[in-house]
């Protein structure tokens, strides 16, 4: 099929590509028709978060652009886990890793098509490491990989003095021998990954020339991080995840709404579909007039629509005018306004005991630090209820106050909030 002849310009004008194999030799691959490529995922949790979305949306890139997509699932390598900075992993029951490979197979099972001559499949790499014996593994695999390469690993290079095991060490032969046993299995010939796996990279491209003769190439995208250098993914509440189980839509489409604006053309590039031209007429506005934040706008709604969906996008955007007096709170579902208010901040009161006061929730909300602050508050016209101001400091609400069946919106001022969930 045919293929985008400026795919590998776009992905560099992006900031995707921190180190690749020879690049004309890349290019020239990408150029000459639909290659086929793959791109791994560890189950190392039950979700996957920022930095794997950074892999998920160039997958979908590629395959736009002409290419063929193979998404492994780690069910092997997910039992060891690459070696990482701050020491050995805690290794997790055989039982779990099943549970979690099947739950990341759904989620990248989203960002790619099954259509067409390009459609994606999907592999496990349980399938060809499960039934393979320790003997076969050493002579067929373990006598391509000099240790003094191994060891100049910088990954390997930091742990040798606090120490790392065999198991961790030997996880590169795993990884490069996906990359072969899909070159001889599917013709894959492209691996790409982040750029804290390159050393795996380039290992599986030299195990397949070392074994086989045959000619590969892989690159690596770049780390993404903070203004200050800091690694992005982590929020108050722990990594980005993706799983709206483990990280509401809500607080995702805040976390991207409230990026630096040093940062914001970066990560319109790196995670939107949108066109250069689009972008760089964005980033021009937002130089213009940065308060308007309609950069960061755009990127949270293009980014949530593309892991969430449009509806979920709509109600977190609503949630955000609904708690900030500019929207209805009625309308939101009950898992939105929930996930809302817990970002917020939310208390929860007793089952039995009553609802309390206008001035002991600001209290007990920490609106107001002292009931006498509360009052004053009331009093100077400062106080919302469900978005409705309360100018009687002795107001008490009522159940038909509850929205969503059990929800108090408590609001001081324009933008300090807080829930009150009454059980």
């Amino acid at each position: 099929m045919s293929v985008d002849p400026h795919l590998l310009d776009d992905l560099e004008w992006r900031g995707l590509v921190a180190h690749s194999t020879d690049r004309d030799a890349l290019l020239a691959a990408l150029s000459e028709g639909s290659v086929r490529y793959y791109v791994g995922f560890d189950p190392t949790a039950p979700s996957l978060h920022m930095g794997n979305l950074v892999q998920l949306v160039t997958a979908r890139r590629l395959q736009q652009a002409g290419h063929t997509p193979y998404i492994l699932v780690g069910g092997a390598t997910g039992m060891i886990g690459d070696p990482r900075d701050s020491g050995e992993r805690t290794l997790n029951s055989p039982e779990t890793v099943r549970s979690w490979t099947d739950k990341v197979r759904a989620q990248v099972s989203a960002f790619v098509s099954f259509e067409g001559t390009n459609g994606a499949t999907v592999v496990n790499n349980a399938d060809w490491t499960s039934g393979l014996s320790t003997i076969d593994f050493l002579r067929d695999i373990g006598k391509h990989f000099p240790v003094n390469r191994m060891l100049a690993r910088e990954t390997v290079r930091r742990r040798l003095e606090s120490g790392i095991s065999y198991t961790e060490f030997s996880y590169v032969l795993l990884q490069s021998m996906d990359f072969l046993t899909l070159f001889r299995e599917h013709g894959v010939t492209l691996q790409f990954g982040g750029s804290d796996q390159w050393g795996n990279l380039t290992g599986g491209v030299e195990l397949i020339r070392r074994a086989d003769g045959g000619e590969a190439h892989a690159f690596a995208t770049p780390l993404i991080t903070k203004a200050d250098g800091t690694k992005y993914g982590k929020t108050e509440g722990g990594a980005l995840w993706l799983d709206p189980a483990m990280m509401a839509p809500y607080a995702f489409h805040q976390f991207w709404l409230n990026v630096e604006d040093e940062k914001v053309g970066e990560l319109l590039r790196i995670f939107t579909f949108l066109s250069r031209d689009d972008i760089e007429a964005l980033e021009a506005r937002h130089a213009e007039k940065p308060f308007l934040r309609e950069a960061q706008k755009v990127l949270a709604d293009e980014v949530t629509t593309l892991v969430h969906g449009a509806d979920e996008t709509e109600q977190a955007k609503a949630a955000a005018q609904a708690l900030f007096g500019t929207g209805d709170i009625t309308t939101l579902s009950a898992s939105t306004l929930a996930a809302a208010l817990g970002e917020a901040g939310a208390v929860e009161l007793e089952p039995g005991g009553g609802i309390p006061g206008i001035v002991d929730l600001l209290t007990l909300t920490g609106l107001a630090q002292s009931k006498g602050e509360a009052r004053r508050t009331v009093s100077e016209g400062g106080a919302y209820l469900n978005n409705v101001r309360i100018d009687d400091p002795e107001h008490v609400p009522t159940a038909r106050d509850l929205v969503a069946g059990s929800w108090l919106v408590l609001r001081r001022g324009k933008k300090r909030f807080a829930g009150v969930r009454v059980g």
